[in-house]
């Protein structure tokens, strides 16, 4: 069994953020599975008397209905449920405010009056979410990746709106931060599980870098030591597993799991930009 990494020892100069903050920070550096970065999550929560805690992603912030997972630290049948009803689903936190802004933004039944809108039914929503104890929450925006992908991290609780206001000013900093860094944490960890995920094999990670390189079926045959008929068949399997398309998918996937390098980050020119007071701009492109 693989001991658990160890905890670092921080430099003063990086103990000027608050202790729960580089506490939860340090734990984040040595996570290994998005598992682990969820359960930080929900420990950070409860620790500050938000229990219950939300995060889900979609694949782009142009399609919500992409959504890659739901995570919640409790059971939340009840609003699977409601849901289902398009008008209900219409309303919600993600789609709303997440999918279109960065801005945080407080939620629960106890902020209803500070909505420009809620419609009767999401009122309904959040009066249901109250008696279960989630009465007052704070919801953080992400995004990551080009093209960007929209995810939102809320952490809720069973507190007034007085009291709600008040433990974001002790703790505010601390979840908004946490949460942009457990997000792009647990999408690098998210995005190295996918071969296992879906049971991607050694041959077929092999394929996908080589459909990814841009290599034909009978360059890819020859190189494999196979038939083309064959190829074909394991590039079919290929695609059901995964759910793709097309070739342009394969090579996406190969790019997006770190097979291939992404060719917008490759190393070419080196942007350098200066900007002094009353000296307008300047910019320069170097070649690495």
């Amino acid at each position: 069994m693989a001991s658990e990494p160890s905890l670092r020892t921080l430099q003063e100069a990086e103990r000027f953020t608050p202790p729960l903050l580089y506490q939860f920070l340090s734990d984040l550096e040595t996570t290994t599975q998005s598992l682990q970065v969820w359960q930080l999550l929900v420990s950070l929560g409860k620790s500050v008397g938000l229990p219950f805690i939300d995060f889900i992603a979609a694949s782009s912030y142009a399609e919500w209905r992409r959504t890659l997972f739901i995570r919640t630290s409790y059971d939340s049948s009840w609003l699977s449920e409601v849901n289902k009803d398009p008008e209900v689903q219409k309303w919600s936190t993600f789609r709303c405010h997440a999918m279109h802004h960065l801005t945080p933004i407080m939620m629960g039944l106890e902020f209803a009056q500070d909505y420009d809108q809620v419609a009767p039914k999401r009122l309904q929503v959040l009066e249901m979410a109250a008696a279960r104890g989630i009465r007052a929450g704070f919801s953080i925006p992400l995004r990551i990746h080009a093209p960007p992908q929209a995810a939102l991290i809320s952490f809720s609780g069973d507190h007034t709106k007085e009291a709600m206001i008040d433990l974001l000013a002790r703790h505010g900093w601390t979840l908004h931060v946490a949460a942009m860094a457990a997000h792009q944490r647990y999408m690098l960890h998210f995005s190295n599980e996918f071969f296992d995920r879906n049971e991607i094999t050694a041959k077929q990670r092999e394929l996908l870098k080589m459909v990814g390189q841009g290599l034909q079926d009978k360059q890819i045959a020859a190189d494999l030591g196979i038939s083309v008929s064959a190829l074909r068949q394991r590039m079919h399997s290929l695609m059901v597993k995964a759910d793709l398309g097309n070739r342009a998918e394969i090579a996406a996937l190969a790019m997006c799991t770190g097979l291939l390098p992404d060719p917008q980050f490759t190393v070419g020119s080196l942007d350098i930009l200066v900007e002094m007071d009353d000296t307008g701009i300047r910019t320069r492109g170097q070649k690495e």
